[in-house]
């Protein structure tokens, strides 16, 4: 299993919107949310060393689909979230703290 660059989202939501609870942090959530999983598809992608032509042939989707993903245009279905995951050769892992 490879290990991601990626922290916690909290932490991240933290440095860039402020500490949970604040009005900044909670008006901006779902945005700050679309954006992080635009940058970790793309990310992901570039690690796999595909393209996005080869990713989608993979999913048997379009290159434009792949494109809106990463660019944060559209947000993938979880069933559509997890085939790209595995189409790179990443798993999921959740934990609790």
């Amino acid at each position: 299993m490879q290990k991601s660059n990626f922290e916690s989202f909290d932490n991240v939501l933290d440095e860039m919107l402020g500490a949970e609870g604040t009005p900044k942090r909670e008006a901006n959530r779902a945005k700050a949310y679309d954006e992080y999983l635009a940058e970790m598809v793309l990310e992901k992608r570039k690690e796999a060393g595909l393209t996005q032509s080869e990713l989608a042939r993979r999913l048997n989707t379009t290159k434009s689909y792949i494109s809106k993903i990463e660019h944060g245009v559209v947000n993938p279905s979880a069933t559509m979230f997890l085939r790209i995951i595995d189409a790179l050769g990443f798993n999921l892992v959740l934990s609790a703290e």
